[in-house]
Formats: structure tokens, C-alpha cells, sequence
């Protein structure tokens, strides 16, 4: 019991933890953000291909 309440006091890998989280926030923030503009860079490019059917 003595050792699971050391355990639980110790901070030393604290840190470590929430660098590795706020890490993975930004990348889901950055794959989200990328993938709407994908499909806005997509929607660009249909429309702009269809403009160019129609003027041929």
C-alpha cells in the first residue's frame, strides 16, 4: 500500500504526459483543419473543371 501511495504522489513523468497530449490536440486540430480545406480545394477544382468543359 505504502509503495501505490508513493506511486500516486510522484510527479516526475508529469510533464512528459502533457507535452505528449497538447502534441496530440494540435495534430487533430491540424488534420481537421486540412481536411476542410482539401474539400474546399476540391469543390475549386470540379468547378473550375466544369467551367472549362463548357467553354470548349
Amino acid at each position: 500500500m505504502k509503495k501505490f501511495v508513493l506511486f500516486c504522489k510522484d510527479e516526475s513523468g508529469a510533464t512528459a504526459i502533457e507535452y505528449g497530449l497538447l502534441a496530440g490536440l494540435v495534430a487533430l486540430g491540424g488534420i481537421f483543419g486540412l481536411q476542410g480545406a482539401g474539400e474546399s480545394l476540391s469543390d475549386f477544382m470540379m468547378d473550375t473543371s466544369a467551367e472549362l468543359d463548357n467553354a470548349l
